[in-house]
């Protein structure tokens, strides 16, 4: 099975620019009379991407970049923005519905995410990619990869039905049927093997989101 995985992977640091631009693309689908049912099936994919891609970080990629060697400033804060993050996730989900309090939750999100984006593909992954060997790289790729897929698997039905609601028709119906497909590779991997499971400019006037893209221009959601 590392086989398959070190076949389908991608880098571990491809992997994260992936992610990062994931999480942007989806703040960027959230425009002025988004539908409530879209929204919040955008902000729920938004928490979800951050949730499990900090913890692939934490658990796998740090811990790599500090056994070879590696420290950095960005890197020791790494882990007090993702608990950052986490709290503001919190905030998110208990707000109620596009109110004044969920609009600045996700504005204070998504600058802090921009912020923790920047250093991290500024300077933790051209370190990481200076330092460390591509077959390292795509070994480190093949373990989150299959982390990532223990880490979603209770929570794939929702992400499924999220995407299929914040995405165009075709681009959902594909993300759907890829991530089914490899829920049902996963599991029948594992059965086949005998492995058990391991696992921005903020505004808070107004019903607004905000977020800096990497060229410092500011993006804005308004009601």
């Amino acid at each position: 099975m590392n086989q398959f995985f070190n076949t389908v992977s991608p880098t571990a640091t491809r992997m994260i620019r992936m992610d990062h631009a994931y999480v942007m693309a989806q703040f960027h689908k959230l425009e002025p009379g988004t539908q409530h049912t879209v929204r919040a099936a955008i902000v729920r994919s938004i928490c979800n991407a951050l949730e499990i891609h900090a913890q692939l970080e934490e658990e796998i990629f740090y811990p790599a970049l500090r056994s070879a060697g590696m420290s950095s400033p960005e890197l020791e804060k790494s882990v007090p923005e993702h608990d950052e993050m986490r709290s503001l996730i919190d905030q998110l989900r208990s707000a109620e519905e596009a109110s004044d309090e969920q609009c600045e939750a996700l504005n204070k999100l998504m600058n802090a995410v921009m912020h923790h984006v920047a250093d991290e593909e500024t300077k933790l992954l051209p370190m990481a990619e200076q330092q460390m060997a591509p077959e390292v790289l795509a070994d480190l790729g093949a373990r989150m990869t299959r982390r990532r897929m223990e880490i979603a698997k209770p929570r794939a039905t929702e992400m499924a039905v999220d995407m299929a609601v914040g995405a165009p028709m075709k681009t959902a119906a594909v993300a759907v049927g890829t991530l089914f497909a490899g829920a049902l590779l996963f599991n029948k991997l594992r059965r086949g093997n005998g492995h058990g499971t391991s696992a921005s400019d903020t505004t808070s006037g107004g019903r607004r989101y905000a977020g800096t893209g990497s060229s410092g221009t500011e993006r804005r959601y308004g009601h």
